[in-house]
C-alpha cells in the first residue's frame, strides 16, 4: 500500500461487456445511440441475450481513469463496491493486477456486481446500457479517512451520484480531502447525469470541487446556456480549474482568468470511443502529479485518449508512460 496516492478514485465498480453491432440493432432495441442509460436486471438479461458475441473487460468510469493513471506509473487507489460473485472477482483481480490499491470489502449478499452492456457501431460510437447492481450500495461508511488523507487528489465519478448514500460518500470524501490538504476532482460523466442532478451538481462544484472535468455537451447542460462560450463564463466563477473536452476539437483549460486550448491528438482510425474522457482525465491528472504546466497536462490527456479510442475497450493496451516518452511528453 502506497504511503501517498497521486489520485484516489471513487466510482462504480463495473464489468463492461462490449459487442459490435449496427444502427439497425439499436433501433430495434429502442436505444438512443451514443448515450448511457440505466437498466434493471430484467432488461440487462434480455439485452445481453439479444447482443452478438462480446468481450468482458473490467470497467467503470473512475476505475478506467485509475487504470490509466497506473499505466502512467502513478500511485493510485480506488473505492467501489462489488458483490462476492464471479464478476466481482474479475473486477477485483483486474484492478489489483494493475498495481492499484483496492481494499473495499465485497458485499456478501444483495444485488450482483454491476455490468455495462456496450454496443459499438462501425463509426466507433458506443451506446451504453448500465445495470448498477452492487455498485450503487456504496455509502459513507465505505470511505476510510486514513485512505483519503493519503490522496493528493480525490476523483469523483458523476455516474455514481444517483443513490443517496453515494452522495453522502462524495461529500464525506470531499470534506476529508480538504481537511487533509488534498484537492477534489469531479467528472460530470454524461449529459444524462447532468440532466438528473443539475442543481445538486452545481452546488457540489461550487462548494467542494477544485478540478472539474466535462465535455462540451455536459458543461452546456450544467449551466443551461446556449453556447460553449457562455458555459465557460459560468464555470469560471464556480471552480478554480475546469478541463473541458471538445472531441476532435481538443480541450479548453480554464484556470483563474486564463484560458488555454490544446488540440486533440490525431488517430489513424477511430475504433471505439469508450473511455476517451476517462483516459483524458488520467493523463491530465498524471501531469498535475508531476507539476507540469496545464497545457502539458492536457497534451498527456489527449495522448491517452487517442490510445484508447484506437481499440476496443476503455483501458490502455500499451504502457502510457512509455508512449508519453515516445511522444516527447515526459
Amino acid at each position: 500500500m502506497a504511503e501517498t496516492y497521486d489520485v484516489l478514485g471513487i466510482g462504480n465498480a463495473i464489468v463492461d461487456v462490449l459487442s459490435r453491432t449496427d444502427d439497425a440493432f439499436l433501433e430495434a432495441q429502442k436505444l438512443n445511440k451514443s448515450s448511457m442509460q440505466l437498466i434493471d436486471a430484467d432488461r440487462a438479461e434480455a439485452l445481453y441475450g439479444a447482443m452478438g458475441p462480446g468481450i468482458e473487460i473490467s470497467g467503470g468510469s473512475a476505475a478506467n481513469t485509475i487504470a490509466g493513471l497506473a499505466s502512467f506509473g502513478a500511485a493510485s487507489a480506488f473505492i467501489g463496491m462489488v458483490k462476492a460473485d464471479q464478476l466481482g472477482r474479475v473486477f477485483h483481480h483486474d484492478i489489483i493486477a494493475l498495481g492499484v490499491d483496492y481494499t473495499t470489502p465485497a458485499r456478501a449478499d444483495g444485488e450482483p456486481t454491476a455490468r455495462c452492456l456496450i454496443l459499438v457501431t462501425p463509426d466507433g460510437e458506443r451506446t451504453m446500457n448500465t445495470f448498477l447492481g452492487a455498485s450503487q450500495t456504496l455509502g459513507p461508511d465505505d470511505v476510510d479517512e486514513s485512505q483519503i488523507a493519503r490522496a493528493n487528489i480525490v476523483y469523483l465519478e458523476g455516474y455514481l451520484f444517483d443513490p443517496a448514500p453515494a452522495k453522502e460518500a462524495f461529500y464525506k470524501a470531499a470534506r476529508l480531502a480538504h481537511k487533509h490538504g488534498g484537492r477534489v476532482a469531479l467528472t460530470l460523466s454524461d449529459s444524462f447525469c447532468v440532466d438528473r442532478h443539475r442543481e445538486e451538481f452545481r452546488v457540489l462544484v461550487s462548494d467542494e470541487v477544485d478540478i472539474l472535468f466535462a465535455n462540451e455537451a455536459e458543461i452546456i447542460s450544467l449551466y443551461e446556456v446556449a453556447s460553449f462560450e457562455e458555459a465557460c463564463a459560468k464555470v469560471r466563477t464556480d471552480c478554480p480549474l475546469a478541463v473541458l473536452t471538445r472531441s476532435a476539437e481538443g480541450a479548453v483549460i480554464l484556470s483563474g482568468g486564463t484560458a488555454s486550448e490544446v488540440p486533440a491528438k490525431k488517430v489513424d482510425a477511430l475504433v471505439d470511443t469508450t473511455g476517451a474522457g476517462d483516459l483524458f482525465a488520467a493523463g491530465f491528472m498524471f501531469g498535475l502529479s508531476q507539476d507540469r504546466p496545464l497545457e502539458d497536462c492536457a497534451r498527456l490527456g489527449a495522448m491517452a485518449a487517442a490510445e484508447v479510442i484506437g481499440h476496443m475497450g476503455a483501458r490502455p493496451e500499451v504502457s502510457l508512460i512509455e508512449q508519453a516518452k515516445k511522444d516527447g511528453l515526459v
